[in-house]
């Protein structure tokens, strides 16, 4: 008889990496990383162009990483049409970029329904209450640190 484990980091680092491998596969048949990837996403699910900053506060509040490699990642995007600058301090996802947000979304979209078939709505809803908890709080240690 095994028994389910209490949520830990490991617990929930394992379930992370899990789902980050399945996400890299798809990502990688498209020549994308992870970190290109996010912020795509942030670029598509925005309602037209979005300020070069916001869309860097909110791939490094993401991912907690630093902004320098943010802004990186948005020059890299650019050099390859996937965003395109729009005006001096805002970028907007191209046509390209779109598409291929759409196609990395739709190839994965099969694969998370396949995860999260059968999961009781109410079991999703604490984790999710439980998770969120423990992002905020990690975030607030995050921030003591980095004082």
């Amino acid at each position: 008889m095994t028994t389910t484990p209490l949520v830990d980091p490991r617990v929930i680092a394992l379930a992370h990496y899990a789902g980050r491998a399945l996400l890299q596969h798809v990502l990688d048949r498209h020549g994308m990383t992870f970190e290109q990837s996010v912020t795509l996403r942030l670029a598509a699910i925005a309602d037209g162009p979005v300020g070069r900053e916001r869309l860097v506060d909110g791939v490094t509040e993401a991912l907690k990483t630093d902004a320098r490699e943010v802004h990186g990642v948005l020059d890299e995007l650019i050099a390859a049409r996937l965003l395109a600058p729009d005006g001096e301090a805002e970028v907007r996802i191209t046509d390209a970029g779109r598409e291929l947000y759409a196609a990395t979304s739709g190839e994965t979209a099969p694969i998370t329904a396949r995860i999260y078939d059968g999961i009781p709505a109410e079991d999703l809803a604490v984790t999710g209450r439980v998770l969120t908890l423990i992002t905020e709080r990690a975030g607030t240690e995050l921030a003591t640190l980095t004082r």
